[in-house]
């Protein structure tokens, strides 16, 4: 087994299931001790026992992504697991069907207070400490929405492109200091992501028909995994991975 990241302590938000999930299994199995956080008790009590099945080493802490306190709280814990962070994957968010004419402007707030809000103040308190012990790696969720914005998800993928900016500003203000701040922008991938958003065949899967065979959480996980096992000197700050006929967004 690829022990690469054997002695390191990472954090990963949003990992009761999809992307959050795979990427809190491959941290495991390329030797992290793994922070794992969401707000489903039993998924994350559940995640906890297959890491540890197979050798790994894991705590849960239930935990809302959008809640600035909830956030304090959390790093708090994985502070005192590990006493220090090598990673932090900032991946909890949800998605909103549509632009800004059709989509719902109920969830408009929530969907910035998780998106951007919650994952810049996650950001800020990471690089703070990383800053501290002179390195590590802070890898936010963007999206091909926020990197190409497309009408059916328009508002969501505003919430991307402003945090995929706030990422990039975090970059040039803690590089120096031996800290990595990456981006990656997953195109479609396969999970409950798009029921929760509201994308149904007639708003969504009708159209990405004709790209083929989705990504899979494994292979946005693998992608985040090979970010963070880079030499020191070597910063992939910036990633878009889409399946092969996505031709857009």
């Amino acid at each position: 087994m690829n022990q690469s990241l054997k002695d390191k302590f990472a954090l990963v938000t949003g990992a009761s299931s999809g992307i959050g999930k795979a990427v809190a299994l491959h941290l495991a199995e390329l030797g992290a001790s793994v922070t794992i956080s969401a707000r489903r008790d039993e998924k994350l009590a559940d995640l906890v026992k297959t890491i540890q099945s197979v050798g790994g080493q894991a705590q849960a802490v239930k935990s809302d992504a959008g809640n600035t306190g909830q956030i304090d709280d959390l790093f708090a814990k994985c502070l005192s697991w590990g006493r220090r962070l090598d990673a932090v994957v900032v991946n909890a968010g949800r998605g909103l069907a549509g632009g800004v004419l059709n989509s719902d402007e109920n969830a408009w707030e929530e969907i910035y207070r998780l998106n951007v809000l919650g994952a810049a103040h996650l950001m800020r308190i990471s690089a703070q400490h990383m800053v501290e012990q002179k390195g590590g790696d802070i890898v936010v969720l963007g999206s091909v929405s926020g990197h190409n914005i497309s009408p059916y998800s328009g508002f969501y993928g505003s919430s991307k492109w402003a945090i995929t900016a706030a990422a990039e500003s975090l970059r040039r203000e803690v590089c120096s200091h031996g800290v990595r701040v990456s981006t990656i922008m997953p195109g479609v991938v396969q999970s409950e992501f798009q029921e929760v958003a509201g994308y149904n065949f007639e708003n969504f899967s009708k159209s990405a028909q004709r790209f083929g065979k989705c990504l899979e959480p494994a292979d946005v996980a693998r992608a985040i995994g090979f970010i963070i096992t880079q030499p020191a000197h070597v910063h992939i700050n910036e990633l878009v991975i889409r399946p092969t006929g996505e031709d857009y967004p």
